[in-house]
């Protein structure tokens, strides 16, 4: 694709009925389809303890899905640092890359659960209701997570991701192992040598996902390297990442100026309503992210009704920033949503993700949206 690029996040969803094995199988499918439909990229996340999620291990995705690919870019969106260590980190992608070398992304992001660190620019202030901006992109109020703060089911993700008695390193310290471990540049306090095989050497761009201007967009940009913007996760913080990394950046000897790819949640489909009624399950799976419960199974448009028609105004209110900056409808409509995101954020790149219970339905969106996205794109 000219222009600007489309990349696909995967959460590896499992839909209701299904199994682990079935969302692995539609996801790897999916890997291939968005190869011969032109999509740049294509990450996986890390999530831990969600029924409806079996995207636990990028690097485990990845490998697979490598050996049924040849041409797009595979990625982490983001590997999680808080459980794990540098050097596990760089063996891990190495070993892919010795097999698969030049086409892996390596996202390094925080792990959720750990209380947030703020540096760089100030949170912009926005209204209580949000706003939109000049050119209609919706940024809606802030959510707070205060309420998962000391949850049972927050503390034991920790307790079970975390070896007892482990601290985790401090984030901007351990993005620098890791850059030093590929670059093979590695030395402890003392002095001492440190070789990643495989790994050192490695040929993966480094990317660092971030939600606010804080740390991560701070790390990014501090150490030249690409960075990505969670619009679909932290809609209201956005702008505010955009700027804080632009605002940290200092190039380096892979990135001479700022790189920002940006995501959002997509449904496409021929016709508005069909696109509607595909998108009905992501209240319910949004709801159960925000109560500690975890990502159910995605549920069919039938079941979602079920379950929200007792809601109360809180549960909507729970969910209410993420359900209403989704960008659903025909592939003109959602052409358009993307066009204002990429402005009002100044991205290079935008990367999408979709979710529909149907693995069918799942694959069409992503079509549907590529082919008109590179129409437009021929024609600036």
């Amino acid at each position: 694709m000219p222009g600007t690029p489309l990349g696909v996040l995967d959460l590896v969803p499992i839909a209701s009925g299904s199994t682990a094995a079935d969302a692995l199988r539609a996801s790897i499918d999916l890997a291939r389809q968005a190869e011969r439909f032109g999509y740049a990229r294509y990450w996986f996340a890390e999530h831990h303890l969600n029924p409806g999620v079996a995207g636990t291990s990028p690097a485990v995705v990845l490998a697979l899905t490598a050996s049924a690919t040849s041409t797009i870019r595979l990625g982490s969106g983001a590997v999680q640092l808080g459980h794990r260590t540098a050097l596990s980190t760089v063996e891990e992608f190495g070993l892919i890359d010795a097999l698969h070398p030049g086409r892996l992304d390596l996202g390094l992001g925080r792990s959720a659960g750990r209380p947030p660190q703020r540096t760089g620019l100030p949170p912009r202030p926005a209204p209580a209701g949000g706003y939109t901006t000049e050119n209609g992109l919706r940024i809606p109020p802030p959510f707070s997570f205060s309420h998962l703060l000391g949850h049972p089911r927050v503390a034991l993700q920790e307790r079970l991701l975390n070896l007892p008695g482990a601290h985790p390193q401090d984030y901007a310290e351990q993005v620098g192992d890791v850059l030093a471990l590929l670059r093979g540049e590695y030395r402890s306090q003392e002095g001492v040598a440190a070789h990643a095989v495989p790994g050192e050497g490695a040929d993966v761009q480094v990317w660092i996902l971030g939600s606010s201007g804080g740390v991560s967009a701070q790390t990014a940009g501090e150490n030249g390297l690409r960075f990505a913007a969670n619009y679909h996760v932290s809609p209201a913080s956005v702008l505010e990442a955009a700027e804080g990394y632009r605002a940290a950046f200092k190039p380096s000897a892979g990135l001479d100026r700022p790189y920002l790819t940006v995501s959002a949640d997509v449904v496409v489909a021929p016709d508005e309503a069909q696109a509607r009624e595909l998108a009905t399950g992501y209240a319910p799976w949004v709801h159960g992210i925000r109560t500690a419960e975890g990502a159910m199974p995605f549920p069919t448009p039938a079941e979602a009704r079920a379950l929200t028609r007792s809601w109360t105004a809180a549960d909507h209110a729970l969910v209410a920033d993420r359900v209403e900056t989704r960008f659903v409808g025909s592939p003109g409509t959602v052409a358009d949503h993307l066009e204002r995101l990429r402005d009002a954020t100044g991205a290079d790149e935008l990367l999408v993700t979709t979710i529909t219970h149907g693995h069918a339905d799942r694959v069409r969106s992503y079509r549907l949206l590529a082919r008109e996205w590179a129409r437009r794109q021929q024609r600036q």
